[in-house]
């Protein structure tokens, strides 16, 4: 049984920072840590000691972690970025709250003693003879330890103490992957054997002038050593444990929203029953208004759950091939119980939620090439745009003639002027995209078109069947990824306060676009008037493209199962990159790498000189067995990656590749361990260093074939659109939500009212006579009784499999971890 384990986290916002530059502002961002190894960096929000940020992500760490922190950092133009504060919770904090943390926690010092990292290979065993008696340890080597030193490494050494008695190995200069392969003894007195104490192993890194810098210890009660084989593993690093509280807040707090949900994924075969009851309800429906797996899971889903749920769901269609049946399934139900055209999909119902989710699971490349050319030109030209009378600032403004002072009307007239020009390039983008839309998009507009049009057949009714498509595919869609591009990737920071508002005004106006310009005139900003001619004129070049974008046979979508979102011959990430020169003589690091744009698909990872160039050098996606981070003095060069590949004669072969900030890292970590994430031939161990000098710059071994001395981490990945399928994990989400409401289906299908169950039991005391002479009970049924009765008889049996499973783990001893 696997184990699966998603960290969801967003980063709402900090309050009352401290100033840390002359100015008396400070410069934040965060920089967010999973067991010491960054995994995100949000963006500077500049000048400003309440920041906002907003951003959320979602990891996926299939092997666990233990804690997980934010540090607030001032960033600084020259010189180092300064501390401000973090917070850290643990695993068993996160664990605590099922439905996640959200709130404030303000922020206490950094100690360096207790930003550990890292593991130590050790083996003990306490040995008695006529003698002496001894307490033996063997320090066979240690990974992933802090670096402490300028050059990114450390000089560990490893001290054993018991009691009064202490031991130390010796020290490895410059690596944070050392070998000692070393045993240390400690004599010991008869009386000690009864004492109930610790054995601690330190970390250490030597320095040679000024105190030795902390890394980390291992504490390992006495009464283990008496078993009689020796004590053996890797053992994770552990702080002093002085946890300092910043009281009474000086350093400023973070609103955060943290949620963990850990699963144990049974084996394929058990949510079968599921998956077939969740496809029985889209493509063989009796009635729409009837009863079905999947409108029960309606009725048990929460508010909070809801946009989960949606998403998942439209894996596990998308996964069947079914994604078209299942959205037309849940539309047609909304569509029929919806009697004011006014108020269709206004709602956050799981319909909407599932048709939002749809899009961004299979159209977040077609947003990106329709509207990333105009975000990034609005982005570069950084116009001061006003309409609002009582918001347009003279002083903000640069000077549009030379005659003198700008005028608020000299502003306005500007204002207006780029807007529409900006608003004209999105509205072109967008209608002249239909072939840019992906073909099952289309199909899915096609059959709510359809289902809108049959309910509100009425001739004043005509314009309900574009709104419905228009307020998905511009409200829900568009306008969101105009307003806060860098939460769509189409940009790596948030827009600074001048081009943020002309986003916020260009997502009102395309909001206007998609509600057909009806409720032109009727708001309060009365200001937006100058943009409403445009937005008029837009109503039916819209309503064509609309027309064109559901002219498509449903034929062109293949019904087949996908095990990816992105298709082979998709885009699923691109841009530039610097590749390392890896054959030829040693060159300084600034010289060695070379700028080179990438691309990659599910099939290959290939890359050239410019994206125009003709000749490209590929890379098959099904040679990769790792794809991992690189030590940052393997090169003197700071957010490095490597990809390991190995050919058909078993020869491994490494490309170094360095990105421009951690998050550009991460996401092409990500992305490529997505692709080749069920390859077969995957590494166990890694070396994070580079083979330089005639030796590996991290654990210092000289052979080049040497297995690598740190383990990989290529399932850990950021979830987002372009995640593969995985119907085990997805069933499993959607069983723990029946679970939950599973007394709730219960009583409501299957108990009888007390009044029922009176008339039940009369009729059976006098059984009705079939002709045939036949006996028979006659009992009413409720209304989708039979459904109920099989969806809850497969969450039983589910669960029943979970607690074998379980039950076998405890008894194997499999769940036993060693030091969690």
């Amino acid at each position: 049984m696997a184990r699966n384990t998603s960290l969801y986290f967003r980063i709402v916002e900090g309050r009352n920072l401290p100033a840390k530059d002359v100015s008396g502002t400070s410069d934040p961002y965060c920089i967010v840590k999973v067991d010491n190894e960054v995994v995100a960096r949000t963006a500077t929000v500049w000048k400003n000691l309440s920041p906002f940020w907003g951003e959320e992500y979602t990891l996926h760490l299939p092997m666990g972690f233990h804690s997980l922190s934010f540090h607030v950092m001032d960033e600084d133009t020259i010189g180092h970025d300064d501390v401000i504060g973090k917070i850290t919770l643990s695993k068993e904090a996160i664990g605590s709250q099922p439905k996640g943390l959200d709130c404030w926690l303000n922020l206490t010092r950094v100690d360096p003693d207790e930003e550990v990292q890292g593991e130590i290979h050790l083996s003990l065993e306490l040995l008695k003879d006529t003698e002496k008696i001894s307490l033996r340890c063997q320090v066979i080597e240690a990974r992933d330890l802090a670096p402490r030193d300028i050059s990114g490494t450390s000089d560990p050494f490893t001290r054993l103490i018991f009691n009064n008695h202490s031991a130390e190995t010796s020290i490895i200069k410059k690596t944070r992957f050392p070998h000692w392969g070393e045993t240390l003894e400690l004599e010991l007195d008869p009386e000690e054997l009864r004492e109930e104490g610790t054995v601690t192993v330190e970390v250490w890194d030597w320095d040679m002038v000024g105190k030795n810098d902390f890394l980390g210890k291992v504490e390992i009660p006495f009464a283990c050593l008496h078993k009689t084989p020796p004590l053996e593993g890797w053992f994770r690093l552990l702080p002093l444990g002085n946890d300092e509280v910043d009281a009474g807040g000086k350093l400023g707090a973070l609103r955060l929203k943290v949620r963990l949900v850990e699963d144990r994924i049974l084996p394929s075969v058990y949510y079968q029953p599921l998956i077939h009851l969740l496809v029985e309800s889209v493509i063989s429906p009796t009635e729409v208004e009837d009863s079905s797996a999947l409108t029960m899971l309606e009725e048990v889903n929460t508010v909070e759950s809801r946009q989960d749920v949606a998403m998942t769901l439209v894996k596990i269609y998308l996964g069947q091939g079914l994604v078209v049946p299942f959205l037309d399934y849940l539309n047609t139900r909304e569509v029929n119980n919806t009697s004011d055209p006014n108020t269709l999909f206004r709602s956050n119902s799981l319909s909407s939620k599932a048709m939002e989710q749809f899009m961004k699971a299979v159209g977040m490349l077609y947003l990106h090439e329709v509207l990333k050319p105009i975000i990034n030109r609005i982005f570069d030209e950084k116009k001061y745009i006003e309409l609002d009378p009582c918001k347009i600032d003279l002083n903000r403004t640069r000077r549009i003639s030379f005659k003198g002072a700008v005028s608020e009307a000299e502003v306005r007239d500007s204002s207006v002027e780029m807007l529409q020009s900006y608003l004209t390039s999105i509205i072109e983008s967008i209608v002249g995209s239909v072939d840019q839309c992906p073909p099952v998009m289309r199909v899915a507009f096609k059959q709510l078109h359809k289902r809108v049009e049959e309910q509100f057949a009425e001739p004043e009714n005509e314009d309900v069947k574009y709104l419905a498509i228009s307020g998905f595919f511009f409200l829900r869609f568009f306008a969101p990824a105009i307003l806060t591009p860098k939460l769509f990737q189409l940009r790596d920071q948030h827009a600074d306060t001048r081009t943020s508002r002309t986003l916020l005004l260009l997502a009102k106006a395309l909001q206007s676009v998609g509600n057909m310009g009806l409720q032109l005139g009727h708001g309060k900003e009365q200001w937006m008037a100058p943009l409403h001619p445009i937005i008029l004129r837009s109503v039916a070049s819209v309503k064509d493209f609309l027309d064109k974008l559901i002219d498509i046979d449903h034929d062109i979508v293949s019904e087949v199962p996908q095990r990816a979102v992105f298709m082979p011959s998709v885009t699923v990430k691109e841009g530039y990159l610097h590749k390392h020169k890896a054959e030829g003589p040693q060159l300084l690091s600034r010289f060695a790498f070379k700028k080179r744009y990438f691309w990659l698909t599910s099939e290959t990872l290939s890359y050239a000189k410019t994206p125009d160039w003709q000749v490209r050098s590929s890379i098959p996606i099904q040679c990769v067995c790792a794809v991992e981070r690189v030590d940052e003095n393997a090169f003197q060069q700071q957010n490095v990656m490597q990809v390991i590949t190995q050919d058909n004669e078993g020869q491994l072969h490494t490309m170094y590749i360095q990105c421009k900030n951690v998050n550009e890292l991460n996401q092409w970590l990500s992305a490529i361990r997505k692709v080749s994430i069920y390859n077969e031939r995957m590494l166990p161990s890694f070396h994070p260093g580079a083979h330089r000098s005639g030796k590996w710059t991290c654990c210092l071994q000289a052979d080049r074939a040497v297995t690598g001395c740190s383990k990989t981490h290529s399932a850990v990945t950021l979830g987002d659109w372009s995640d593969p399928l995985d119907p085990d994990v997805e069933t499993q989400t959607i069983y723990k939500q029946l679970l939950q409401g599973r007394d709730k289906l219960r009583k409501k299908y299957l108990e009888l009212p007390d009044s029922d169950q009176t008339s039940s039991s009369k009729e059976n005391i006098n059984p009705d006579i079939h002709p045939d002479g036949a006996e028979c009970n006659v009992q009413l049924m409720k209304p989708g009784q039979s459904v109920a009765a099989r969806l809850l008889a497969v969450i039983d049996d589910l669960e029943q499999a979970h607690a074998t499973f379980q039950r076998r783990e405890t008894e194997d001893g499999t769940s036993v971890i060693l030091n969690p």
